[in-house]
């Protein structure tokens, strides 16, 4: 059997599907990417959106020709509200993008039932979400169509990676022929990989980990080694030279070995998380309602909280590895939005949770460190009655 059969049936295995409706890319926003073209969403269409994602994602629009619709979210999911999504629909929308914010799924049915009704595509971004449920069936089970990273810090990694799910059979075949255009990864892309590997794996331990980090972010921004984002997709809406590129072998190994721990992993996610719940819960804090945790898979536990620059720089000092997802509607786009299609006075509560958005680790070996440093920063953590505004 080949490494991409068994690769397949892996992830097949989560998901509850079968091998065939899988697609392997590049990045995640590729798998996205394809998924719109297999649609054959094109300029002049819509798609709905959260006003609370990465940049990445209506990037795959925009590199389509459509337009990305954004919509405000809700205070307690961080995902798109219902009923913004209802009033953004118009003629020309021909998609609904649902999103597992930080893992978190809400209101999948409800879309699903709203976009029959106008005879729309829904997919699932599931880029937070791989290994989490929603009413006890795997995310990205409903819509037509999900999208998954494996990207670093992501359910499980194979550095760089993505695929895709496809749950409406019409559209596999379309899919097939897209992918016919896919680019292989170069050599060098395939070793520099290997390089990375090795440097997370040996090195970037310790009293290396920051300095080495704020090189990587520095460097992948700037296009001097392989990262998450290209210096191109962050500052311009135009399409990155081979962006659209096929999951090489060394990706699908490195994956191979990592998913074999992502049930324990989401196990310990989620008792962390509780633990973390239980703790700001009892000081009064805003923390994750416990209603959610049937379904969150805890990919990052958010926190509001007062001074955002202020309490990440305590971290540092503390050794707490916090993650720097969604700072912003567009994350990381911190200016010139209206290039992307986003006017900001329009999504307060988008606006309001990047300000003040910090991602408490929940893969933490010792949460009991984690929870010293909320002692620490207790005075910055907003309070449990705070609405995001």
């Amino acid at each position: 059997m080949d490494i991409e059969t068994k690769y397949k049936q892996e992830i097949s295995k989560i998901l509850k599907a079968n091998k065939e409706q899988i697609f392997f890319y590049w990045k995640g926003r590729v798998a996205l990417f394809a998924l719109l073209k297999a649609m054959n969403i094109k300029e002049g269409d819509e798609v709905i959106l959260p006003a609370y994602t990465c940049v990445v994602v209506p990037n795959a629009i925009i590199y389509v020709g459509a337009t990305p619709v954004y919509v405000d979210i809700d205070s307690d999911t961080y995902n798109a509200n219902i009923d913004n999504i209802a009033n953004a629909i118009t003629p020309k929308t021909r998609a609904i993008i649902c999103q597992n914010t930080f893992g978190m799924s809400s209101n999948i049915e409800e879309i699903i039932t709203l976009a029959k009704q106008h005879n729309l595509f829904t997919i699932e971004d599931c880029t937070h979400g791989f290994g989490g449920t929603y009413k006890d069936k795997p995310n990205g089970s409903y819509c037509d169509a999900a999208f998954y990273s494996t990207q670093w810090n992501k359910p499980f990694s194979t550095g760089i990676g993505g695929f895709s799910l496809i749950n409406n059979l019409n559209i596999v075949e379309s899919l097939k022929a897209v992918n016919q255009s896919l680019i292989a990864p170069t050599c060098k892309e395939k070793i520099t990989l290997k390089l990375l590997y090795f440097v997370k794996k040996r090195i970037l331990i310790g009293f290396t980990y920051w300095p080495l980090v704020k090189l990587y972010r520095f460097m992948s921004k700037n296009n001097i080694v392989l990262g998450s984002s290209s210096g191109e997709e962050i500052t311009s809406i135009t399409q990155p030279k081979n962006y659209f590129m096929s999951l090489s072998k060394v990706q699908m190994n490195e994956g191979l070995k990592n998913i074999k721990n992502l049930p324990s992993m989401i196990e310990q996610r989620k008792q962390n998380a509780m633990i973390y719940t239980d703790y700001l819960s009892r000081q009064g804090k805003n923390h994750i309602p416990l209603i959610q945790f049937e379904n969150h898979s805890f990919l990052k536990y958010p926190l509001l909280v007062s001074d955002r620059e202020h309490v990440i720089f305590m971290a540092e000092k503390k050794k707490i590895e916090l993650g720097e997802w969604l700072n912003s509607p567009i994350h990381p786009i911190q200016e010139k939005f209206e290039s992307w299609g986003l006017n900001p006075n329009l999504y307060p509560k988008a606006v309001y949770a990047g300000k003040h958005i910090i991602n408490i680790p929940t893969d933490a070996q010792k949460p009991e460190k984690v929870i010293d440093f909320l002692k620490t920063i207790e005075d910055y953590t907003l309070d449990s009655q705070t609405e995001i505004k």
